[in-house]
């Protein structure tokens, strides 16, 4: 089901911090995120409750402590991960010490349980030379790429510093370029053979530095399995349980290298592997069409944890960059990778081109043409004007116990909690800008408040239970003035 959508309206200044709640319908907790080196707790009232010192891209850990990035404030790069209690004390570090690998964007604290402790996963870049790539059977018409090329990798590290499993995708390259290399297609065979591998030569995307610029990485405890997501339009599920071996880092490696490593699962543009149609410029040069595309510039896949509403589902925030849309926007999606053409639930991943599609068009004076979108789809929200929400970098979706679901928009520091029938019922204008706190934000360039992701927690949430939350000032200082219903 498609949910109800907000009203929104053009204002080009206007106070920041809360602008709306109704108590009645929210899902009332508080509301977690970092920014400017900071990273605060606030009521639904905006009133402080907690702040810690550290703000990057900060992670509230089950035992109220907080695991963020050591970097400077407006990088995506960072060297290593600060972890600090509670109260601030610093209780682990790390820091890279791999010349070839570039930590970036995401990670996240879990548990292993065939190490039977915590561990830590990582995005990093990694550096691989112009012989691997042409080893790997990419095209050798673009050597010139290769001399800088990147591809990202997930590591694990223990949390004595060791690195006790990694899986890249530069592993599960799959090429129709060079038939005397070992990853060739095959006879008879061509890329759409291969959903669970990468293509080695994306049309018009050589290898080349940061070349998927993944940002977002989940882990489900359950299954043991581990999503990443690449602004390049996808994401992609893999699996971590079968390819570990406790205690044999190198066996891990390798396992992980092989087929055994391959995606489970990946869903936002089926053209990438030849299943699908691709986005086109039509004859006239004023219209275009999406083909099945579903994402562009895309961040923050997870899945919606067990005992919420649909659990087992997977969330991401569509920025929609690059979609080939006449009239842009963002979207907050959830969508169900178990579903056949039937939308039927067969427990097991379907290939999404197995899944099938259906025409979409909100019409309403929106100027957008009608558009294919996923039966795996499920659950999608995106403002009533046109442009309500459109959020070219960033971003973060979070379905909450109630069945609402929280959206941050990074380029404006917006925050909004939604209904599952698409409902607005409490809204948050980041204060925190790069000139300092805002009690009225106006009219500037993007990012001047921009805030990466946003969270909320009740007190019946691992983090918060037994947690003293007595509420000071608001981060401006001025008292709350809010609309209601």
């Amino acid at each position: 089901m498609l949910a109800g959508t907000a009203i929104a309206y053009e204002a080009f200044q206007g106070p920041t911090e809360v602008l709306y709640w109704d108590s009645s319908k929210t899902c009332n907790g508080y509301t977690f995120f970092g920014v400017g080196g900071h990273t605060y707790l606030v009521d639904m009232q905006g009133y402080v409750v907690h702040t810690w010192s550290v703000g990057n891209n900060p992670h509230l850990l089950n035992d109220g402590g907080v695991l963020d990035s050591t970097q400077n404030q407006g990088s995506s790069d960072f060297t290593g991960f600060v972890k600090v209690s509670w109260t601030g004390s610093n209780l682990w570090s790390y820091l890279n010490a791999r010349t070839n690998y570039f930590l970036h964007h995401d990670f996240t604290q879990i548990y292993n349980p065939k190490l039977g402790t915590n561990t830590v996963l990582y995005i990093a870049r990694k550096n691989v030379t112009a012989d691997q790539c042409v080893a790997a059977g990419c095209n050798t018409a673009y050597t010139n790429y290769y001399n800088n090329a990147q591809v990202d990798a997930i590591v694990e590290v223990d949390m004595s510093g060791n690195i006790v499993w990694e899986w890249s995708f530069f592993d599960h390259l799959i090429q129709n370029f060079d038939a005397s290399k070992s990853n060739y297609v095959g006879s008879g065979m061509t890329i759409s053979n291969y959903p669970g591998k990468l293509n080695a030569n994306i049309p018009g995307l050589p290898i080349q530095s940061d070349w998927l610029h993944c940002n977002g990485l989940d882990y489900n405890q359950t299954l043991d399995q581990i999503a990443i997501s690449s602004v390049r339009g996808e994401f992609y599920v893999i699996d971590h349980g079968n390819t570990f071996f406790a205690g044999d880092p190198s066996g891990s490696i390798a396992l992980a290298a092989s087929s055994a490593g391959d995606f489970l699962y990946r869903f936002g543009d089926p053209g990438r592997y030849n299943q699908g149609a691709i986005p086109a410029i039509l004859t006239n040069w004023t219209e275009s069409t999406t083909g099945n595309k579903q994402l562009g510039g895309n961040h923050h896949v997870s899945w919606i944890p067990s005992g919420f509403p649909r659990a087992g589902n997977m969330m991401i925030f569509n920025n929609a960059q690059n979609l080939f849309e006449h009239t842009q926007q963002s979207y907050a999606m959830e969508i169900n990778p178990y579903l056949n053409a039937n939308t039927n639930n067969t427990g097991a991943y379907v290939n999404p081109p197995d899944a099938g599609y259906y025409s979409w068009s909100p019409g309403n004076n929106t100027d957008k043409s009608p558009r294919m979108l996923s039966n795996q789809l499920v659950w999608m929200w995106y403002s009533k004007t046109s442009h309500g929400m459109l959020n070219h970098i960033g971003g973060s979706v979070q379905r909450l116990a109630n069945g609402n679901t929280l959206i941050c928009s990074d380029e404006e520091g917006h925050i909004l909690e939604v209904t599952d029938s698409g409902e607005v019922v409490w809204e948050y204008i980041n204060p925190v800008s790069t000139g300092g706190i805002l009690k009225f934000k106006r009219d500037n360039w993007p990012m001047e408040n921009g805030l990466f992701r946003a969270f909320r927690y009740t007190t019946t949430d691992p983090p918060l239970v037994g947690r003293t939350l007595t509420p000071g000032s608001t981060i401006t200082g001025r008292t709350p003035s809010y609309a209601t219903p």
